[in-house]
């Protein structure tokens, strides 16, 4: 895959890129480019906070408009969409003709509004969400999630490797912000639910660091169960040939006792079990596990 860095030998494409705002992570960004070989353009509202990059290489830029037209891809990563707006709003007319980058977070419809304003300006649009945090940046382990214009996408994907490595989810700018909340869903579930693992077999003496050894390796049979049961859900049929929800009902129980034995809290494993038991009072007792999926999608009535 390419990272966007140039190999031994090789001369670096450059690409003038300017980066709005310059917090943690907007930083990175900036050093990433530069580390690419890019011309790379930096605007805070704090001025001061380009002066590390600048002695770096980067370009201070003394006004929003003086970034915007000083490069062909103008990245904005600010707190809010409502902040992004504020710092762009005033300068629209310069969009014309640019790629904007919005790696600001935010919702799916957020993203969409965003999309058509830059569209009535004249500008292609990407709504971006980066998967890590800033040490994170540079490193193609890493995804870059992007959605919106085709275009843009084609033409500047290598420049965005530099960041992280590029996953094009679609023309729908709203797709970005949609899989950032999903996969973040997913993280906090995860390491929730191993933040408990940890307290149970703690509770034996068990270091964090050993239980996590096992765990990590468990994970890749979860992985596993996930790409099983993804064409289920399409298809809309659970069968249960693995193990059932009747199963992982009655499995969940020594879950929560094992939990009330040693002190624990077991808001979590109370939570699964209390799904998971809704689910087979609604007829499920006979399905696998991803037959949950029509509680969430009815809002937890089945």
């Amino acid at each position: 895959m390419n990272t966007g860095k140039p190999r031994k030998g090789e001369k670096s494409m450059n690409t003038t890129v300017t980066v709005l705002g310059l917090g943690q992570m907007g930083s990175a960004l900036a050093r990433a480019f530069l580390a690419a070989g890019h011309t790379t353009t930096v605007w805070n509202r704090s001025a001061a906070k380009a002066g590390a990059l600048v002695a770096e290489g980067a370009v201070r830029a003394e006004s929003v408009r003086e970034a915007v037209t000083a490069s062909e891809v103008v990245v904005v990563c600010v707190t809010t969409y409502d902040d992004a707006h504020a710092v762009l709003g005033p300068v629209a007319d310069a969009l014309a003709g640019r790629t904007l980058v919005n790696l600001t977070s935010g919702s799916p419809e957020q993203a969409r509004e965003r999309a058509a304003w830059a569209a009535a300006h004249g500008a292609d649009y990407l709504d971006g969400a980066i998967m890590t945090t800033p040490p994170g940046i540079g490193s193609s382990a890493f995804m870059l999630l992007c959605s919106g214009s085709p275009t843009a996408f084609a033409a500047h994907r290598d420049t965005l490797a530099a960041l992280a490595a590029p996953v094009d989810l679609g023309a729908d700018p709203a797709l970005a912000s949609l899989y950032d909340t999903a996969l973040l869903g997913l993280m906090w579930a995860s390491l929730s639910g191993w933040l408990h693992g940890a307290a149970l077999t703690g509770s034996e003496e068990v270091p964090a660091t050993r239980f996590t050894e096992v765990a990590t390796r468990w994970m890749n049979a979860v992985g596993g169960f996930m790409t099983t049961y993804a064409p289920q859900i399409d298809a809309g049929r659970y069968p249960g040939d693995d193990a059932t929800l009747d199963i992982h009902l009655a499995t969940m129980d020594h879950l929560v006792h094992a939990s009330e034995a040693r002190g624990l809290d077991t808001g979590l494993p109370k939570l699964l079990r209390d799904v998971t038991a809704r689910a087979v009072a609604a007829g499920h007792g006979r399905d696998g596990y991803a037959a949950l999926i029509e509680l969430v999608r009815a809002g937890g009535r089945a």
